[in-house]
């Protein structure tokens, strides 16, 4: 199947073109045949196809196989069905990938899922804009790789049992200083994530190395037996398989990653589809070593008791607490890497929003001002993460934050897969059909996110739920509570405002001094 026939076959002609353009206006939606002029503003392509795996690669491996294996084991009770879970995660994000290469090769442009739905859901006119926005704006994505990042540098520099302030005031250091570097020099932020992205694969590399000698036998305490029964204590609960699935999919979050800057990448539709498979299978391989790795060095009671450190264990119980300490700082570092490239991706999310006129100071968070970035955009972002870094409570922040986050993205991923099948059979007038295969891993990937938004309302069996303090509903209620507040706007900014006061939003666009067009809301008296 050929993806760069999504988006035409031949040339439209100018008023098809012009027709497109006049009802897209009118419905508040994308058309395949109005992509935004200023794609092509110069310099703006700075992204090949090395910084896109790049993008990819940094986004997925972050803190995720370093931090999350102890519960996965702990919510799916055994190191057999701990292995199986990760496979099913690449599949289901082999299936998003495959999701995100159809419509990123049909909508080449910044925004990523913005783009999707509204291309999908073009009534009422603003509503699906507004609900996701306040999933692109409210929730700090880099909060819970930055508190990661905050744990492993003060173990690097034998911190044992740090305050809770001090590992939010390292983190805090770690997301500003990826704030600053992507927001006034696009070239270096790109540079150094593709230097951390090289680096991570070294370092799983020697993780994996280290669990081929613990596997040898060669430790520093007894050898670990986990793989001569290795489905004994098996958790036979929807609602744990569902946790344990979000935080192996969390570990896989970034196949996406580039969607959200395709108006800076060079030749997108080719990009797009060489990078994505490149780093999800170089991902899962390593993925899968790594994991045996911590199964060949550590007792399950270990590994569970962890917490989130349980890649420092590992070299703790192969080569001595001077190696632990060694990979902390390395952990740390692939931290920051993904930390950089997640706030790179969400700050032109917001940008897209603000050009899209919705936003309060929509003119500010769209500029690319004064560094040809999105120095407002990312700005945005960082202050939510300080919101999200400083003010959760201690003890469930990072598991709170991971599914807070996968909850609503669950909604919206199942929204852009069942779109995709619908597609299929009610095809837009400017819309290419990608291919029967291609409907069927959408289909699958919608279903699966249904399953993971759904099954979370449901009460998990005693010793099953994912928080020590918090109810076990709370990341499901945050995450409707974010689409619920975006819809809180829609009716008050679009429909109360108007009719109470007399007039109408006319939407225009104009092109600003950086180059980009916007849109731009005028208030039309009523007659």
């Amino acid at each position: 199947m050929g993806y760069t026939g999504l988006i035409g076959k031949g040339k439209a002609s100018d008023d098809d073109k012009s027709s497109s353009s006049n009802n897209d206006a009118e419905a508040g939606r994308v058309s395949l045949h109005s992509i935004s002029s200023d794609d092509n503003v110069e310099g703006r392509r700075k992204i090949g196809l090395i910084s896109a795996t790049a993008l990819i690669f940094n986004r997925m491996i972050g803190t995720g196989v370093f931090a999350t294996p102890s519960t996965i084991l702990a919510l799916s009770g055994s190191v057999g069905m701990s292995l199986i879970m990760w496979v099913i995660g690449s599949i289901i994000a082999a299936a998003g990938m495959w999701v995100y290469v159809v419509w990123g090769s049909a909508i080449p442009k910044n925004g990523g899922e913005k783009n999707y739905l509204e291309y999908l859901i073009r009534r009422p006119k603003f509503l699906i804009t507004c609900v996701f926005a306040s999933n692109g704006v409210l929730l700090g994505w880099a909060a819970g790789n930055s508190i990661v990042f905050g744990e492993y540098i003060l173990r690097a520099a034998n911190q044992e049992n740090p305050g809770q302030w001090t590992r939010r005031l390292v983190g805090f250091a770690g997301i500003t200083f990826a704030f600053l570097l992507h927001g006034t020099n696009v070239r270096a932020g790109l540079y150094l994530q593709n230097v951390l992205g090289i680096f991570k694969f070294v370092v799983l590399l020697v993780v994996i190395i280290a669990g081929f000698v613990a596997l040898g036998g060669h430790m520093a305490v007894p050898k670990p037996d986990n793989f001569t029964n290795a489905f004994e204590g098996t958790t036979a609960s929807a609602s744990s398989f569902c946790l344990s699935l979000y935080n192996v999919i969390w570990s896989y979050v970034g196949f996406s990653n580039v969607n959200y800057a395709l108006s800076e990448v060079k030749n997108p539709q080719r990009t797009i589809r060489i990078a994505g498979p490149l780093a999800i299978g170089i991902t899962t391989v390593l993925y899968l070593l790594a994991n045996i790795a911590y199964f060949a060095a550590a007792t399950k009671e270990e590994i569970t008791s962890s917490g989130t450190l349980v890649a420092a264990l590992l070299f703790r119980n192969v080569m001595g607490a001077n190696a632990e300490r060694a990979l902390s700082v390395f952990v740390a570092l692939s931290a920051l890497g993904n930390v950089l490239s997640v706030i790179f991706s969400q700050g032109r999310v917001n940008q897209e929003l603000g050009r899209e006129g919705i936003l309060p100071f929509s003119k500010f968070w769209g500029s690319n001002r004064p560094f040809n970035a999105p120095l407002a955009g990312l700005f945005l972002h960082w202050a939510i993460c300080l919101i999200t870094i400083f003010a959760l409570p201690a003890g469930d922040a990072y598991s709170f934050v991971i599914n807070t986050i996968s909850y609503p993205l669950s909604v919206i991923n199942a929204v852009i897969s069942f779109g995709v099948v619908y597609l299929q059979f009610f095809p837009y007038s400017d819309w290419r059909k990608p291919g029967w295969v291609a409907v069927g891993a959408s289909a699958f990937f919608g279903a699966a996110n249904v399953f993971l938004f759904i099954v979370p309302l449901t009460p998990p069996p005693p010793g099953g739920e994912p928080y020590k303090t918090m109810p076990y509903w709370t990341h499901a209620v945050a995450g409707w509570a974010v689409f619920g507040i975006g819809f809180l706007y829609w009716i008050v900014w679009a429909k109360i405002l108007p009719q109470v006061l007399g007039y109408d939003l006319v939407r225009e666009k104009e092109v600003g001094k950086d180059g980009l067009t916007r849109n731009v809301f005028k208030r039309v008296k009523r007659d």
